[in-house]
């Protein structure tokens, strides 16, 4: 496995690659992997025959300094965790090959990026945006992966593509979860031991909505429930539960087409969020 830090290098292998005529395919992320990203590279190796992995911790999506002074960076173990899965390149570019002296673009998906997380997370989509739109035209990826636990960003990434015509195709992969149900995350370490206990009480009760919308109960009072329920189990907050459509995030009255019930909640002072079909 290469590992690359500069545009011009990346540029140069992949090139090669082209010559060759070989489908390559990139995992976006920020490091810190688990076994939720690895999932994503072995999707990625079933599409293509070179795979890029990318770490590179983007300033621009986060809203609290402090989040982002947090972050773990663990480049080391990461290419060790790496290592078994054949990748080719593991591209952690500098921060003046994302955004140099002068840099001045800012990418905006409207519609997608206002509600749920956009809401909550003002300029966090903008930032997103941006930095995957430079990575899809830096790696010229055929494919790329994405997680289906943040699902308004791998939306949000399609959209970005196709409306810009980048020619790099967004799969969606399934959330990879733990034994109890939680979704995997680099947020989880974050956790206290109390607090881990209680956090698989978000995929229960969205497992209890969904069974129970599914059946045709009122959808208001089964989200109401659900969100006292999570409360009840000891989250500090539920910023939002609700079930919207799985293609655009617009509201669901009824359940007459694919949904998704999306929640994000705030425990020991960790944002979590998660989501599940309907």
């Amino acid at each position: 496995m290469k590992i690359i830090r500069s545009k011009g290098d990346l540029r140069t292998l992949r090139r090669s690659w082209i010559f060759k005529g070989e489908r390559v395919a990139v995992v976006p992320t920020m490091g810190a992997l688990h076994a939720g990203h690895l999932s994503l590279v072995e999707v990625a190796r079933q599409h293509a025959d070179r795979v890029i992995v990318t770490i590179f911790v983007n300033p621009k999506q986060f809203n609290n300094p402090d989040d982002l002074d947090r972050y773990p960076r663990t480049e080391e173990q990461d290419a060790e965790k790496l290592a078994p899965y054949a990748v080719d390149a593991l591209y952690v570019p500098t921060p003046d090959q994302i955004y140099p002296d002068g840099f001045a673009t800012n990418v905006h998906v409207a519609g997608l990026t206002e509600d749920l997380e956009g809401a909550h997370r003002p300029g966090h989509f903008d930032g997103v945006a941006t930095v995957v739109a430079k990575l899809f035209l830096q790696t010229r990826a055929d494919v790329a992966c994405f997680g289906e636990k943040d699902y308004q960003q791998m939306l949000l990434v399609r959209r970005l593509s196709e409306d810009l015509d980048i020619e790099t195709e967004v799969l969606g992969c399934p959330t990879i979860r733990e034994k109890d149900g939680l979704a995997m995350s680099s947020r989880n370490v974050r956790l206290s031991a109390q607090d881990r206990a209680i956090a698989p009480a978000l995929k229960t009760e969205l497992d209890r909505a969904a069974t129970a919308i599914r059946r045709g109960a009122d959808k208001r009072v089964v989200l109401n429930s659900a969100k006292a329920q999570i409360e009840r189990a000891g989250f500090d907050t539920v910023e939002y539960l609700e079930l919207r459509d799985a293609a655009d995030l617009s509201p669901v009255m009824a359940l007459d087409r694919p949904a998704r019930l999306l929640v994000a909640a705030t425990l020991g002072g960790v944002r979590l969020i998660d989501n599940i079909p309907v």
